[in-house]
């Protein structure tokens, strides 16, 4: 049985903005800690990351809005100062007045001598270094037009940036751009992380996300409610050693049923990764023109074509769905298998075509021991709304799948995210080499494989997705994101899984 480390650390919990900036200020002051003080942290915390950055970049430019982070600009502002660089500090309203730790931050960057100005873009070819503190976590609708019009002309520049909290124009809450976003290359996130950091173009728009708890990440996560909880194989202990008498049976049987008349590859892929994932004993349930395919170099499957009712009583667990098709003997296939898991209350994967014929089959709903695992543009199927829709919130659609399925769902996609109905798991790791045929259909083997050997849904779908996403990573990091093909990871997940 697999075994995770339950008490997760502070990088692993992720929150709402609303959450961050409610329970702050009473971390702080549990500690004894002012909310200037936690500013100071702050803006000092952004030019350490920028120094580490560039470390040999002389000439900064600060930019800075009218809200809380604004503070932490100026803050960033005074310490590049003081270590000796060249700040240029601009404010979309500079005359505007402030008022709280943000007047008084203000005022710091005065005191030394600094200048408030309005920004131009000539300003860009003497600079090293973008500090972005022009918009918080506070934002809400699209933005004014000098604001967007900034930005466009920062993610022209090409020039490094290092952001305050989140990049400006984003939504902290679903990682969603509200009409402009700085696209940055750190990102450097106080208290708690945000969820819309950790998923789809929230994760691109951070670039590299940096947490600092200010010192006081104890005390706020002692009273804030976590949304989400962040998913690494390194908080996985693995699974335990096999038993010396153990056998095949031992280990699982897994069916996957698939494979429709020319589209032969995915259930192949799906097969065979469930056999590198550990499964005992892995039955291939295909169109009959495809089962010579399907056997052929991997003599280790059973593959068939007929009797599928016997296969299904076989099975401790069922995946259904790569190469299965739409077509008539699909739509008999998946009847058929439905109808049996209703009856029978086997965990079933469901993947690919699978969800495309439930989204139009609303017969069958609930299965019980059920995961679903849809890209954007099955969820948005499932749920009938757009692809644009699913991609705006990814946690609220992955949450909606879960609910209307009764299943467990992985969204798939950068940052994926699993969903059990109650709770929310997003995995760091994954590249965008991964984003190419067959990627998903390896993931439902390492899935199936890991419920046949006895995990449930929740945990197989925590770890597989951790697992296949790191397995992606390392074999990008080895021979590069472009040319990445799905089988490429299968002897990575067989060292993976066995560590």
């Amino acid at each position: 049985m697999l075994e995770k480390d339950n008490s997760p650390s502070l990088t692993q919990k992720l929150y709402r903005a609303d959450q961050v900036r409610n329970n702050e200020k009473a971390a702080a002051e549990s500690l004894g800690i002012d909310m200037y003080s936690l500013m100071v942290r702050a803006g000092e915390a952004v030019f350490h990351h920028a120094v580490s950055l560039l470390p040999n970049s002389e000439h900064y430019l600060v930019l800075v809005g009218a809200g809380h982070n604004a503070g932490d600009g100026y803050i960033a502002a005074v310490t590049a100062a003081k270590a000796g660089k060249t700040v240029k500090l601009c404010a979309i309203e500079p005359e505007r007045e402030m008022s709280g730790d943000v007047a008084r931050a203000r005022q710091a960057w005065l005191d030394i001598g600094g200048t408030v100005t309005a920004f131009s873009e000539d300003l860009l070819s003497k600079t090293d270094i973008i500090i972005d503190a022009l918009l918080g976590t506070g934002i809400v609708g699209v933005m004014r037009p000098e604001f967007a019009h900034v930005i466009d002309l920062v993610n022209a520049s090409n020039i490094p940036v290092v952001s305050v909290d989140v990049p400006s124009g984003l939504c902290g809450d679903t990682g969603e751009s509200l009409g402009r976003c700085i696209q940055a290359d750190v990102t450097v996130t106080f208290i708690g992380i945000k969820l819309g950091l950790t998923t789809g173009a929230g994760k691109q728009s951070c670039g590299k996300l940096i947490f600092e708890d200010l010192g006081i990440g104890k005390a706020f996560a002692n009273i804030a409610r976590s949304d989400a909880t962040a998913l690494d194989i390194k908080h996985f202990k693995g699974l335990s050693p096999r038993p010396i008498n153990s056998h095949k049976g031992s280990h699982g049987r897994l069916l996957c049923i698939g494979g429709n008349k020319g589209m032969s590859g995915a259930i192949r892929l799906t097969s065979e990764a469930a056999l590198r994932s550990g499964a005992g004993m892995v039955k291939v349930f295909a169109h009959e023109d495809s089962v010579v395919q399907i056997c052929a170099g991997r003599p280790e499957l059973m593959v068939i074509s007929k009797g599928l009712e016997d296969a299904l009583a076989w099975a401790t667990c069922i995946v259904i769905g790569p190469g299965l098709g739409t077509d008539d003997w699909a739509k008999s296939i998946f009847d058929t298998v439905m109808e049996y898991c209703q009856q029978h209350a086997k965990p079933i994967v469901i993947d690919a075509d699978a969800l495309n014929l439930k989204a139009i089959n609303t017969t069958y709903i609930a299965l019980s021991n059920c995961i679903i695992t849809p890209h954007s543009g099955e969820a948005s199927r499932l749920l009938n709304v757009s692809i644009e829709d699913v991609e705006s919130n990814r946690f609220n659609y992955a949450r909606q799948c879960a609910q209307r399925y009764d299943a467990t769902c992985v969204l798939k996609g950068a940052g994926s995210i699993v969903d059990n109905q109650k709770h929310s798991w997003v995995c760091r790791h994954g590249n965008p080499g991964m984003a190419t045929a067959g990627m998903g259909d390896v993931l439902t083997g390492i899935l199936g494989a890991l419920i046949a050997q006895g995990l449930n849904t929740d945990m197989a779908c925590q770890f597989g997705v951790s697992l296949h996403a790191k397995a992606g990573d390392l074999v990008a990091e080895h021979y590069g994101q472009r040319g990445l093909l799905a089988s490429d990871l299968f002897e990575t997940v067989r060292v993976l899984i066995n560590e």
